[in-house]
């Protein structure tokens, strides 16, 4: 966010995150943002309020944050030396109560990783809350080969579109 604005407040939802059945990534990412944005801004009408949510897929399955390491290394093996795909979800809701919803979806391939560089990287601690098991604005950079899309939407906030919705440009 502070690359658009350096006058932001960042209040985390608290309530569960529970998805339908069968849902698909697209749709789960935006649902989880609304969500989110709808619980902030009851609390704060009149401010602009933005919520982001990423999750990571392969073969259309959600990998959310891993529940354990060994959900971390069960995670990591299979997207080991191949392309899936990151979703994230963005709720805007503007002053004046009006909503803009969007995701943005960036292919990542990750190299062909030994069980050793898994459980290396596991023990960094840095999977542990992340979708997919991996940051890639951390040590998880090492893991990935190639990135198709835009890079901060791995991260968790696709800026660059985000600062155009807000500008009322898309």
């Amino acid at each position: 966010m502070s690359l658009i604005t350096e006058d932001f407040r960042i209040i985390p939802a608290k309530s569960e995150e529970v998805l339908p059945e069968k849902i698909s990534p697209e749709d789960a990412v935006v649902l989880l943002s609304e969500q989110k944005a709808e619980e902030i801004y009851r609390e704060n009408r009149g401010e602009i309020i933005v919520a982001a949510d990423t999750v990571v897929a392969i073969d259309g399955r959600i990998l959310g944050k891993p529940a354990d390491e060994k959900d971390a290394f069960a995670m990591l093996k299979t997207l080991s030396g191949r392309a899936h795909e990151v979703f994230t979800g963005v709720c805007v809701i503007f002053a004046n109560g009006r909503k803009e919803r969007f995701f943005e979806e960036t292919k990542v391939e990750f190299y062909e990783l030994s069980d050793g560089e898994i459980a290396e990287y596991i023990k960094s601690g840095e999977p542990m809350d992340k979708a997919g098991a991996y940051g890639i604005q951390g040590k998880g950079a090492l893991l990935v080969k190639r990135i198709d899309g835009d890079y901060f939407n791995v991260v968790g906030l696709p800026v660059a579109r985000l600062l155009r919705v807000l500008k009322g440009e898309l």
